[in-house]
């Protein structure tokens, strides 16, 4: 036993002394697992914002969310990042490591669209219209469009990329606004050569498919904005089966959805939570919609995210009944599709749920919702 104990303290030692692996980070993380996008959970008023973040598992943000600032200005034409910066942006990330070992940091790199004064107003790499005018890049956010068909930007969004990895400060990018074409194949093979193999990729594909693209991406970030049918269910769940099948490993893939009446939509957020939970390995986000007039992505932390449910022991499988079960570590996941009848599952001894609180043999999940069971012991 006194050999055993050495051993954990100085794999201790170890694990706070260097970044686990992201391989590790990955598949050593307890479910349930959720991620940022951007904004934070801003309900949590009594804790510091260092804690609500490493609540989550993964995040992805801009260069000064994690401390970094591109070495030139405009940041568009930057090639890597001031030392200073670097040197306060490791010390950043020693922080979150150590309040949460297993999350995995990504840096947004822009190549679709930017804010004005991202490049020189008349640089080549603006994409223009027929007119010569700048293109818009989305109604919301008033950005304008990048011109990543241009081979010359291409290569310097890579070099961009190589210079976040060489940081040591982010574990990969994540790429907005993604989509199969052949400007953005072409893009994403130059950044993966540039950025090596071990490197993460995200991607915004939303609740599409990217066959052409999928051999260069780690996971997706699934910006599902359409979630009111049973149809658009049944469509998200269909492209997190097919990432989790076809994008390359290590897979990170994040599933967001939106509330419809309020954050307290809490059938959606179980459905959403249980139904990546169930169906992948990956990480969920239940927010608010982007067209409110608040910053994109803010949301709710909730307590059915603390984590209980440990690993899981199996992979997901359908029941006659039309749910998804999956058995963890602590417990029992069930996701009841939209459009599915209400079900009812029976265990053998005393099971808590996650949604209720309540300690009985028989639970009934509702169509659209979901819940996890803890072994009563």
């Amino acid at each position: 036993m006194y050999i055993v104990f050495i051993l954990i303290c100085i794999l201790s030692v170890i694990c706070q002394a260097a970044d686990l692996s992201v391989e590790y980070r990955i598949t050593g993380r307890d479910f349930p697992s959720v991620f940022q996008a951007w904004n934070p959970a801003d309900n949590m008023k009594h804790e510091d914002a260092l804690t609500t973040l490493t609540r989550h598992d993964l995040v992805f943000h801009g260069t000064d969310f994690f401390k970094l600032q591109w070495d030139k200005t405009p940041s568009g034409l930057a090639e890597g990042f001031t030392k200073k910066s670097v040197k306060q942006a490791i010390l950043q990330r020693k922080k979150i490591l150590k309040c949460n070992p297993n999350i995995l940091m990504l840096l947004e790199i822009r190549y679709r669209d930017a804010s004005s004064d991202f490049l020189p107003k008349n640089h080549p790499w603006w994409k223009r219209d027929k007119n010569g005018k700048p293109v818009y890049g989305w109604e919301e956010g008033g950005y304008l469009q990048l011109d990543f068909a241009n081979p010359d930007f291409r290569k310097h969004l890579a070099v961009q990329c190589k210079a976040a990895m060489q940081s040591g400060v982010v574990d990969g990018i994540m790429l907005d606004w993604w989509q199969d074409d052949d400007d953005r194949l072409a893009l994403i093979k130059e950044i993966r050569e540039s950025i090596g193999d071990k490197a993460l990729i995200l991607a915004n594909a939303n609740d599409r498919t990217t066959p052409h693209t999928a051999p260069y991406i780690n996971g997706y970030f699934m910006e599902c904005y359409r979630s009111n049918t049973a149809e658009d269910w049944q469509r998200i769940a269909t492209t997190l089966i097919w990432a989790e099948t076809n994008l390359r490993t290590p897979r990170i893939n994040c599933l967001e959805t939106w509330y419809h009446q309020s954050r307290d939509d809490l059938n959606l957020m179980r459905a959403t939570t249980t139904m990546v939970l169930t169906l992948s390995d990956g990480y969920c986000l239940f927010s608010d919609p982007n067209p409110l007039p608040t910053p994109d992505h803010l949301h709710n932390w909730y307590p059915f995210w603390n984590k209980s449910l440990g690993k899981p022991l199996s992979p997901r499988s359908k029941c006659n009944d039309g749910s998804y079960r999956r058995e963890f570590a602590n417990g029992v996941v069930i996701y009841n599709p939209f459009g599915n009848p209400a079900v009812t599952v029976t265990f053998p001894t005393l099971h808590t749920s996650a949604a209720t609180g309540k300690s009985l043999l028989s639970h009934t999940i509702n169509s659209g919702d979901g819940d996890y069971f803890i072994n009563k012991m």
